[in-house]
């Protein structure tokens, strides 16, 4: 899948042990909002990317439907966002990503909630991505993918509204994996003190 279209990488984030291929899983927060230079696309370092939890006045979460270009068939559903692009922050990363892949700016952007690390084949290459996933909430649920790339067009089919129970009953791929766990967590406990680090994934 695409970095934009991501399955499920690195670097240690301050306080925790250097990443050794382990799951990490303390919670950390970011120190003080800055960003620390990122790799650009395809270079072979860890890819800089902000993801949108984005809920709407029901508390649905919209999903994206990807799957491998050429092959509709692997397939799995993910949170909107992509790569930073330039000197853009994580935060202008998500409204940007957000905007291009489902037309919606109506967004009241949120706390960072969690923090990945992936690493997954697509597109015939591997990719390393460092992922934050930021809550956000709109009233817009009238969707339109009118700024994807090429590979985004090839392997994007299209976006959805879940709620936290049909996601839970879901028996496609999600990711991340505890997407539903996570969702139920926040509808309930609000969003957590400091973002959480989960699982690393590596496919």
């Amino acid at each position: 899948m695409p970095a934009e279209t991501a399955r499920p990488a690195g670097e240690s984030y301050e306080g925790e042990a250097p990443y050794d291929g382990e799951k990490p899983c303390a919670a950390e927060a970011p120190c003080d909002g800055e960003e620390e230079p990122h790799p650009a696309e395809g270079d072979g370092g860890l890819r800089k990317v902000a993801r949108v939890v984005l809920l709407d006045p029901e508390d649905r979460i919209l999903l994206l439907h990807g799957h491998e270009p050429g092959d509709p068939a692997d397939d799995w559903w993910f949170t909107p966002g992509g790569g930073l692009e330039g000197t853009e922050t994580r935060e202008e990363a998500a409204l940007r990503e957000l905007a291009e892949e489902t037309g919606i700016t109506d967004v009241e952007l949120g706390p960072v909630l969690w923090r990945r690390r992936c690493s997954f084949p697509f597109a015939g290459r591997r990719w390393d991505q460092d992922e934050w996933y930021y809550l956000a909430r709109t009233t817009q649920t009238a969707t339109a993918a009118t700024g994807l790339t090429e590979l985004e067009r090839r392997s994007v089919a299209g976006a959805r509204w879940w709620t936290c129970q049909e996601l839970t009953r879901a028996h496609e791929t999600v990711y991340p994996t505890r997407l539903a766990e996570l969702l139920r967590t926040l509808l309930v406990e609000g969003p957590p003190a400091r973002p959480m680090t989960l699982d690393t994934e590596i496919v």
